[in-house]
């Protein structure tokens, strides 16, 4: 049985189709909208408009869910790998054994950059912010790999799919590397992927670079974390500019260019520069105070998230995650006794429970990074590694669907009526 909604406008009713999910909330098609009443919708953010139809990730934000391909996102993170997360994100299903093993190999063998692409490195300036390498480089991807850039041919862009995040890492150490002076570590493809990332980035020619395990641990859970997160602001700029026609590679970059801003990919980092702001442990309650305190503009980053009115799904991962690293490495910094009390009296105080201002993913990432020996200006970067699978998968979808249409946003027009030219002489 159909069901419609109605909406009246100066005496025109149009009826428009609801439709529904396999699970979440239904939504009223509004494509007739304007033919029908000459109206518009008015969203600003896009925060009750659903712009696509997708089945790769689910979030019910008033429970704290999260699932990948029908799969909760904690089981993906203690029980699997990042390979075989990517496999199910880009295809639907968790792979067999022996397409695990085929696609860990294909990623594998894609791990090693175009030497010509070392040379763009050198036309930066060494204190140059990673992500702006990161939107340069990946962009440049089309330059050198003709191959894979035809969107209407399915092989060309699932070659480009395993291209993008097979050579993340690679290009991610480099942008690293080039910072501080190193010369660029090339891939060990016997290693994991987070494994041979990490060697990448610390490792030098000199000496050999063992992988701590719990580290490698930590940073697999890290990416498979942040692997995609539905319609988010850069997922949606990379179906906007697919949308367009353009190459899976400046669809990427314009991802990256998104995630790099604060309110998105940033929010880890400053969950961290709190931690460094608060300093000791001893100073803790006057933080708690202000944050309590409506007239004080201070706010605790890394807690509460715009989907999540409950806890963030992740964050619990996360946390375990943190405490394993920290007791590993042993590290003597303050800001890491600050983050384990922080996160106990959030947890037990009653004002944050009633306000649901629980510990968030980017509030455990942030200090697991540091701990690590990633410096804040590299948390982007690595959010960019494991959220090119979600972006890829994404926008594989967009391109297979029949119905896509290039993006064109409307809008509330507040500006000057017509008016005539008035000659510079006249004026």
């Amino acid at each position: 049985m159909s069901i419609f909604a109605k909406v009246e406008v100066d005496g025109t009713e149009v009826q428009m189709p609801v439709l529904s999910g396999t699970v979440g909330p239904d939504v009223i098609d509004i494509r007739k909208l304007y033919g029908a009443t000459g109206r518009f919708t008015y969203d600003p953010g896009f925060t009750s408009t659903a712009s696509c139809e997708s089945r790769i990730t689910y979030i019910d934000g008033d429970v704290g869910t999260l699932l990948h391909r029908g799969y909760p996102i904690d089981q993906l993170a203690e029980q699997s790998n990042f390979m075989e997360v990517a496999y199910l994100l880009l295809n639907g299903e968790l792979p067999t054994q022996a397409e695990y093993k085929t696609f860990t190999q294909t990623l594998t063998r894609h791990t090693m950059v175009h030497e010509q692409l070392a040379m763009f490195y050198r036309g930066f300036r060494r204190d140059a912010h990673p992500m702006a390498i990161m939107c340069g480089v990946v962009g440049a991807m089309a330059a050198f790999y003709h191959d894979s850039t035809d969107i209407h041919d399915p092989h060309q862009r699932i070659v480009a799919s395993h291209r993008l995040i097979a050579k993340m890492p690679t290009l991610a150490a480099m942008a690293y590397k080039y910072a501080v002076g190193q010369p660029f570590v090339y891939p060990d493809n016997s290693l994991s992927f987070t494994g041979n990332f990490l060697r990448m980035t610390f490792g030098v020619p000199a000496e050999p670079y063992v992988v701590n395990p719990v580290v490698e641990d930590a940073m697999e859970k890290l990416m498979i974390l942040q692997a995609d997160h539905e319609q988010n602001a850069s997922t949606s700029t990379v179906r906007l500019a697919g949308s367009s026609g353009a190459n899976p590679f400046a669809c990427i970059a314009a991802g990256i260019a998104c995630l790099w801003g604060p309110a998105h990919g940033g929010a880890n980092e400053a969950a961290l520069n709190m931690l460094r702001e608060i300093g000791t442990v001893d100073r803790i309650p006057e933080f708690i105070a202000r944050a309590k305190n409506k007239d004080d503009p201070f706010r605790l980053m890394g807690f509460g998230h715009r989907v999540y009115k409950n806890y963030d799904p992740r964050a619990k991962v996360m946390g375990q995650t943190a405490r394993k690293v920290l007791d590993e490495l042993n590290l003597k910094d303050p800001i890491f006794d600050v983050a384990r009390e922080l996160e106990k009296i959030a947890l037990n105080d009653p004002y944050f429970i009633e306000k649901k201002l629980y510990p968030n993913v980017d509030f455990y990432s942030g200090v697991v990074m540091s701990a690590i020996g990633f410096p804040t200006s590299m948390f982007t970067v690595l959010f960019a590694i494991s959220r090119t699978v979600g972006w890829v998968a994404q926008w594989n979808e967009m391109i297979a669907d029949p119905e896509q249409k290039i993006g064109r946003p409307r809008q509330l027009y507040l500006g000057a009526t017509q008016r005539d030219y008035v000659p510079l002489s006249k004026r």
